[in-house]
């Protein structure tokens, strides 16, 4: 029995005895009523009402134990998770030529052999990822995962009905959450999201967390980019994979409803003032001609 399920058997047996001591202390107590001595009567309900507060004690150690009994015990024994074994080698697809026409075998031509199918090379940090490592601390070779557990909600770091399988709409966000254990505070971890060979997610940091408990990464994408097919999710410690993990979604995803765009309607330009007429200028009078003077006729 793990830590978790040693909690919840407390919780449920400690609920159980404290409905029973309840019970128990209201048949007391009626009990007591019917006794004829005064002293008798009232030692007896005394017990009874002594049996249901220790009825409603167990209850708030059963609260107490819903809601800190994982963390303080794992303060204290840090989760062991299973490491994952090696991930099964994925068969290529082999074409198949075709000829134009038959061709015709003798008895003496031999079958070609079939190709072998191709095994997947070994997960890597693609370079540009790579570059981004800010770490300078050695992890821990004996770190260990958990396998991976995928769902849409996660409480408590943990995964709220986890699967494999996922019908669209999924919504924005996928979490890949896990327990983990021996990790080195401040290594660099990495967390890659691929849909088949396409990597659509990635985060890389130094490790903020604890040496063992609980962990998650996430992918968000639009609701319209969660395209059906087979999704993988890869973490390392440093630049060695630890864990690999496969959910698949199945139908069409939500169709990104475009939002309408506004036309701008070019204002009308301002029509050019006519430019103003030069005033004529005024036509000089012309000036008047002096008359000749009459000359003097001289006398015989």
């Amino acid at each position: 029995m793990d830590i978790r399920g040693g909690i919840w058997t407390a919780i449920a047996l400690t609920g159980l005895g404290a409905i029973a001591l309840i019970y128990a202390g209201l048949q007391t107590i009626r009990a007591s009523r019917r006794l004829t001595f005064f002293r008798l009567r009232r030692k007896r309900a005394r017990q009874g009402w002594r049996m249901i507060g220790t009825g409603f004690f167990l209850i708030l150690i059963a609260v107490l134990l819903s809601v800190w009994g994982e963390p303080v015990a794992y303060q204290y024994f840090p989760p062991s998770p299973t490491p994952t074994a090696t991930p099964l080698p994925i068969l290529l697809p082999t074409l198949t030529p075709t000829f134009a026409t038959p061709v015709a075998l003798s008895d003496t031509d031999t079958p070609t052999p079939t190709p072998s199918p191709a095994f997947t090379p070994t997960p890597y940090i693609p370079l540009p990822i790579e570059a981004l490592f800010t770490s300078n601390i050695t992890p821990n070779p004996d770190t260990i995962f958990s396998p991976l557990q995928f769902s849409t909600k996660i409480k408590d770091f943990q995964a709220v009905g986890p699967a494999t399988y996922f019908r669209n709409p999924v919504g924005s966000t996928i979490y890949a959450t896990f327990t983990y254990n021996n990790m080195q505070p401040g290594a660099q971890w990495t967390a890659l999201w691929y849909r088949g060979d396409e990597l659509i997610c990635y985060e890389t940091k130094p490790w903020d967390g604890g040496t063992g408990g609980y962990g998650y990464s996430e992918c968000t994408l639009e609701p319209s980019q969660w395209l059906p097919g087979t999704y993988r999710v890869i973490l390392f410690v440093g630049h060695e994979w630890k864990v690999i993990g496969q959910f698949i979604i199945e139908g069409e995803p939500p169709t990104l409803t475009p939002s309408p765009t506004a036309t701008i309607t070019p204002a009308s330009s301002a029509t050019p003032t006519p430019s103003r007429t030069p005033t004529p200028s005024k036509t000089p009078l012309p000036t008047a001609t002096p008359a000749p003077t009459r000359t003097t006729t001289p006398t015989p």
